[in-house]
């Protein structure tokens, strides 16, 4: 072998393990670069404080030709209106723009503002011990008054408006100031049992039959197929194949999913600390769509 070959093959061989490198990149960086039809599975867990996560990977399965339909897999008792709200708009704008099905699978939870993302979906699959319904607004207001005379702290309030400390744990409500915030309650509960409505038509289901759930009580995954609440009753591995029928996939579908590396925290704690925080932070007063 002349010196000349041995240099060639050398530079043949660093040339193809750079090559293997740089595809290895390639696929921790893109996991959706492989080849073929597939299923994205989209993971909805714990109390829902910020839509954003969810948002970015519904933008990125809607744009990837390859993936034919969505899994919603859900484990919440809800959250915060805003971003469920957010959540499920996104979700029905992806189907109007690319016809994609999406399937929800409910896990362990799915309720309140879990059960209204997975009204977005084409069907509802929940296993027969699965906690949904919850169909309700929930605010709570703390009053500290008794406690702050007894150890003799008071305040002094400023306001532009009579109604611009509704709320303050440093007094009791009025009965005028409890009525605004019934409205407002009533108001976005309006806006559940519509989604709830707009989700179950098909199946028959009223909107007088769905406002005599829609009273905060849950119900079994059994319970909510009986009452025509969920299409099915199946685990997430029926969920993923039905999606793949729907999208139009033949045989067993390859299914991919975002993983979010978890920070330290979050490792040791086991919750999400960005939605902790956000909790911690929230507005004196606010609407959540979230089992009690």
């Amino acid at each position: 072998m002349t010196r000349r070959t041995t240099i060639a093959i050398v530079l043949a061989v660093c040339a193809g393990m750079l090559l293997l490198v740089f595809l290895g990149i390639v696929v921790i960086v893109n996991p959706l670069s492989g080849i073929g039809p597939k299923v994205a599975v989209i993971e909805i867990t714990g109390t829902i404080t910020n839509s954003e996560p969810i948002i970015e990977q519904i933008h990125r399965y809607r744009d990837n030709p390859s993936v034919k339909s969505i899994v919603l897999r859900i484990n919440s008792p809800g959250g915060a209106v805003v971003p469920t709200q957010e959540i499920y708009a996104e979700l029905g704008k992806l189907k109007a723009k690319t016809g994609k099905k999406i399937v929800a699978s409910m896990g362990n939870t799915a309720a309140s503002g879990g059960y209204y993302i997975a009204c977005a979906a084409d069907e509802i699959f929940a296993n027969p011990g699965t906690l949904t319904g919850s169909i309700g607004v929930i605010m709570q207001i703390i009053t500290a008054e008794g406690l702050l005379k007894k150890v003799g702290v008071g305040s002094e309030i400023i306001k532009s408006g009579k109604f611009k400390d509704t709320g303050s744990p440093m007094r009791t409500m009025t009965d005028e100031e409890r009525a605004i915030l019934q409205e407002t309650i009533d108001d976005v509960h309006t806006q559940f049992v519509d989604a709830v409505f707009e989700s179950r038509q098909h199946k028959g289901l009223t909107r007088e039959r769905i406002v005599d759930y829609a009273d905060g009580r849950i119900f079994s995954g059994q319970q909510a197929f009986e009452r025509n609440l969920v299409d099915e009753l199946g685990d997430l591995q029926d969920a993923i194949k039905r999606a793949g029928e729907l999208g139009g996939i033949k045989g067993e579908p390859r299914v991919i999913k975002h993983r979010r590396r978890k920070s330290l925290m979050e490792k040791i704690l086991g919750v999400s600390v960005e939605g902790k925080v956000e909790e911690l932070f929230d507005s004196r007063i606010s609407l959540k769509y979230e089992i009690y």
